[in-house]
């Protein structure tokens, strides 16, 4: 019996890139693909190729049990909605996992990110390791992705850094391995439409693990642009993220990250990528010499 695949989440990035691989690589039918979201308008290019749009809210629990019905493998994309004085964004997490438990599905997979146990640094991996616990606490069985830190994400600092030619940071000597976000798409997208029903977490990284200062001599070297790393501590920086017209409670999160790399717990490299798309993730350099012009200016 072919099962039903649903994706959360489906109008941001990761959910539009997971259900274009199930349809042009795994060749999944449109007709068993469900994509949900808050606004289904936004997803009128997919409902015109078939896949069956939804909608659902992750504060709505009502909306989220009807979205789901019918569903056989659900995947759970972490929602943006980071209110740390409220637990909001773990609540909705929660409310999915109730629904999925409601609707029957056979199989939860979430995204979640690496070693999000409460020693964790960063300020919001209590969302994660919560929505983790609840997964397993419902018996049903999972797939877990502890998705690593995009190469995308690079855009929010590099920008600036290498216009001003200097690049703030408090992440010490401590590595990370930067991954593509499409590559994490297309294993994503492959654990979806694998049909397993073993529980297993993956952990999705880039090919190789670089320092803040390896980073920054890669970018000097294909934009031509001199970089020099400046090592503040992690309140001087928060300083000045809020300077440049950050909010502090999200200057906090930005900080927790550069805590987070300096402690050691994302410096791992793994092969899951690979593993489960089958293709080899894209290098730091490749991304970076893709991206020169908007990264460079």
């Amino acid at each position: 019996m072919t099962q039903t695949l649903l994706v959360t989440g489906a109008s941001g990035q990761l959910g539009r890139g997971v259900i274009h691989y199930l349809l042009d690589t795994h060749k999944v039918a449109p007709g068993q693909i469900i994509a949900t979201t808050r606004n289904p308008e936004s997803l009128a290019d997919l409902a015109a190729r078939g896949v069956v749009v939804r909608a659902a809210d992750f504060s709505d629990a009502a909306s989220l049990e009807s979205a789901f019905k019918g569903a056989d493998r659900v995947l759970i994309i972490s929602t943006g909605d980071l209110d740390l004085k409220t637990g909001k964004r773990l609540k909705q997490h929660e409310n999915a996992v109730a629904a999925a438990t409601k609707a029957g599905v056979s199989h939860l997979l979430y995204t979640s990110m690496p070693n999000p146990e409460p020693v964790s640094p960063v300020l919001f991996a209590g969302d994660h390791y919560g929505t983790e616990q609840a997964i397993k606490a419902s018996g049903i069985p999972y797939t877990i992705f502890r998705n690593g830190w995009y190469q995308e994400n690079l855009f929010m600092a590099l920008p600036h850094a290498i216009a001003s030619g200097q690049w703030y940071t408090s992440a010490g000597d401590g590595r990370i391995a930067h991954a593509a976000r499409d590559d994490m798409a297309a294993a994503i997208a492959a654990g979806l439409a694998s049909g397993s029903s073993e529980s297993k977490t993956y952990t999705l990284t880039g090919p190789k693990a670089h320092t803040t200062a390896e980073i920054a001599a890669l970018v000097s070297e294909v934009t031509g642009k001199p970089l020099d790393v400046i090592q503040l501590p992690d309140e001087a920086l928060t300083e000045g993220v809020k300077a440049a017209g950050v909010p502090e409670e999200f200057a906090r999160v930005i900080v927790s990250f550069d805590a987070n790399t300096r402690s050691g717990r994302i410096a791992m490299v793994t092969d899951a990528i690979e593993t489960l798309s089958g293709r080899k993730p894209q290098t730091l350099r490749e991304f970076l010499e893709a991206n020169k012009s908007a990264l460079a200016g």
